[in-house]
């Protein structure tokens, strides 16, 4: 029987929702026999218990710190204090800001196969393997972790559903080993607000790029996605000048269209770096007046156009 660890995330005392998704990626090289722990480290564990009660986890670890501010160092004390107590075969958690933190640390220490921002998990005749993307997003990379007793691996958000349903998982109490700590936590700034604006939760994206020339031109393409049922996205030229938010910037800088169905570019020429948050979507159509633009290489339907033309044929079909 393997054990399986997933260190939870919080925030200010809420239940970081990527954890969930860890859970997921986790479940899916969870055998028969096996056993999936979730640990999380705040000043009030125990009232966040309930939200790791979910399908597929059998046991909830709590571990009391002396406030909800994340120090990395009682993180990584924590867990590798458990992995050298449990032996687990697997340590997941969500690819975020805070894993960057205290994970390469904790596998240096551990010994342990490392793999971050991995997008998907298989067991192979018992063996673990780990897949990211490398080269810019050109390629999908399987990692093998031999002679490895535990593996530590850090999960891409947006791309496992996040676990549900209920479990009565048993509740084990651990004490946090004493550690220094580096940081002192000032203050919460709170995001610029997004408007509403959710390029990683949307099925139907329609970006704009260089192509649409002049904020004036902007408005356009907003009535438009609107009329369709999609997300205005765009590429990095419009948010750099301002025409739209950051928050609608699809890309490496930007965001990751981590839930799209369908993704209509128009007037982008398709550098590596707006791939990056959109090449792996099944259905791309691509309208530019160059022929040989870079994304017309990654999508399904390409049309050599100009883009405003195109989009009044849009218009007045919906």
């Amino acid at each position: 029987m393997a054990e399986i660890i997933v260190v939870a995330g919080q925030r200010d005392g809420v239940l970081h929702p990527a954890t969930l998704e860890a859970v997921s990626a986790a479940k899916t090289v969870k055998g028969e026999g096996d056993s999936l722990a979730a640990v999380i480290v705040s000043a009030d564990p125990d009232s966040l218990a309930g939200s790791l009660s979910v399908e597929g986890v059998d046991e909830v670890i709590t571990v009391t710190a002396g406030s909800n501010d994340f120090q990395p160092e009682v993180v990584e004390a924590v867990v590798i204090a458990l992995a050298q107590a449990r032996k687990p075969s697997l340590i997941a958690t969500a690819h975020s800001v805070d894993a960057w933190s205290f994970a390469p640390s904790v596998a240096v220490t551990l010994g342990s196969g490392f793999a971050s921002d991995v997008l998907a998990l298989k067991s192979e005749g018992g063996d673990l393997i780990a897949t990211r993307a490398g080269y810019a997003e050109k390629v999908l990379v399987d990692l093998e972790f031999p002679g490895r007793e535990t593996t530590l691996v850090t999960i891409r958000t947006n791309v496992f559903e996040p676990a549900g349903g209920t479990s009565e998982p048993k509740m084990t109490t651990m004490d946090a080993p004493a550690c220094e700590t580096s940081l002192n936590h000032v203050g919460w700034k709170e995001p610029a607000d997004a408007g509403g604006i959710d390029i990683p939760g949307s099925d139907f994206i329609l970006s704009i790029g260089r192509g649409v020339n002049d904020e004036s031109n902007v408005e356009q393409f907003l009535e438009l996605a609107d009329e369709m049922g999609a997300t205005l996205g765009c590429s990095r030229p419009v948010a750099d000048n301002g025409w739209l938010p950051k928050a609608r910037q699809v890309g490496q800088s930007g965001q990751l269209a981590a839930n799209c169905r369908l993704y209509i570019a128009m007037g982008i020429s398709g550098s590596v770096q707006h791939q990056w948050g959109m090449k792996h979507i099944e259905n791309i159509v691509a309208v530019n007046t160059d022929p040989e633009a870079s994304i017309f290489s990654i999508a399904r339907y390409g049309i050599v156009g100009d883009m405003f033309e195109i989009a009044e044929e849009l218009e007045n079909h919906f």
